[in-house]
């Protein structure tokens, strides 16, 4: 990349650690916050689903339209939308306004995150894919690593409140990185007409094997995280009595193993079967949830997060150097990576949500099963449209 392209990566990249930390900083302890504030099984997935339902329906929006309107202005003004929505978390109290608060941010996050990976994506020299976009989403699973960590020992010293201001603090400053650092790039036109390029429907990319595939995979892979982050928090907060520490900590290697594996697994996805890995991350989401309901102590929860983490490390880039390799051939990589980011947030909403209403009728144990046998689906449809 030339020294401009550096220069946006960087920026991006700064951008998004931070901002990826402050959502962090709250993430595993909002579902202990809800059940505090006396709400049950499914008010708490509605609490975590309530960010993704908002995402859901406006990121493929947002991607599309980055498109044709240009990437800088989305990123600014969702990072804007974001750090104000923080701001009032501080106040809140009662699952109400949690709820709303989160479908705000959800709103906001669709601007965020898919349209900085497109603006990555179309920098991304041929081959290198894999490298370039493992090694861009270190920013964010680096920042969700720290951020649990983090969020609990402010919450431990401070207050619950502290660590809501501390998120919003995070995401001012990434806002202002983007919007003094970040230069516009043009919008794509005709070549012929030099008029705005339309942009590519998503019924003729889903229809792409290839794309169709890894959309699956990735919605199945995140319920599974979903669940994860909505209620492992809660095992390890009630049934275990960790502090909000311990608990940051078991969320954090999670995210800690994925985000380290993210560029050594893009070089290696560059340079073989991108479609093994991700069977092999599939193959161990799977036996990583069936474990995780008979989890009994501080160890066995940070251990058999930890190959749920490697299974998220070896899978992800692999699946985003595919979209970035579909994105340059179909002139839509804002509507792929929007597409992608749809498929988290389905999952991110599917999954909390699932997970409330066995939860209010079922075991712990029932959820992380039901995880199981979700990625297990997703794992058989990558395999069988990967020969297509």
């Amino acid at each position: 990349m030339d020294l401009l392209n550096v220069k946006i990566f960087s920026t991006l990249f700064i951008a998004i650690f931070v901002t990826a930390t402050g959502a962090g900083f709250v993430a595993p302890l909002l579902p202990i916050y809800a059940h505090e504030l006396g709400a049950g099984g499914f008010q708490i997935g509605l609490v975590f689903g309530a960010f993704s339902l908002t995402r859901a329906l406006f990121v493929s929006y947002f991607g599309k339209l980055s498109d044709r309107k240009g990437r800088k202005p989305f990123i600014t003004m969702g990072l804007f939308l974001y750090f104000l929505v923080s701001l009032f978390y501080a106040a809140s109290n009662s699952i109400e306004a949690l709820i709303l608060l989160r479908l705000g941010q959800g709103f906001a996050s669709a601007m965020v995150l898919p349209v900085a990976q497109a603006y990555v994506g179309e920098m991304i020299p041929p081959n290198q894919e894999g490298r370039l976009m493992g090694l861009f989403n270190i920013s964010l699973f680096g920042g969700l690593s720290a951020g649990p960590v983090m969020g609990g020992l402010v919450k431990d010293w401070l207050g619950i409140q502290a660590s809501f201001m501390g998120m919003g603090i995070l995401t001012l400053v990434g806002f202002l990185l983007c919007l003094i650092l970040l230069p516009a790039e043009r919008v794509t036109k005709s070549e012929t007409t030099g008029a705005l390029k339309k942009p590519v429907d998503y019924m003729d990319l889903i229809k792409n094997p290839s794309v169709l595939s890894i959309f699956t995979f990735r919605t199945c892979f995140t319920t599974c995280i979903g669940i994860t982050w909505a209620f492992l928090p809660l095992v390890a907060g009630t049934r275990l009595e960790l502090s909000s520490s311990a608990i940051g900590l078991v969320v954090m290697v999670n995210v800690l193993i994925s985000g380290l594996l993210q560029a050594p697994m893009g070089y290696a996805a560059d340079r073989f079967s991108k479609q093994t890995l991700i069977l092999f991350g599939g193959v161990l989401g799977l036996v990583a949830m069936l474990c995780l309901g008979r989890a009994e102590s501080f160890t066995q929860l940070m251990v058999i997060n930890g190959i749920l983490g490697l299974a998220g490390g070896v899978s992800l880039p692999a699946i985003m150097a595919i979209g970035v390799i579909e994105g340059k051939r179909s002139g839509a990589m804002g509507s792929i990576m929007g597409l992608l980011a749809l498929g988290h947030s389905i999952g991110m909403l599917a999954g909390p949500l699932l997970g409330g209403l066995l939860l209010d009728f079922f075991s712990f144990g029932t959820i992380f099963i039901s995880g199981s046998a979700i990625m297990a689906v997703g794992t058989i449809i990558f395999w069988r449209h990967r020969q297509a």
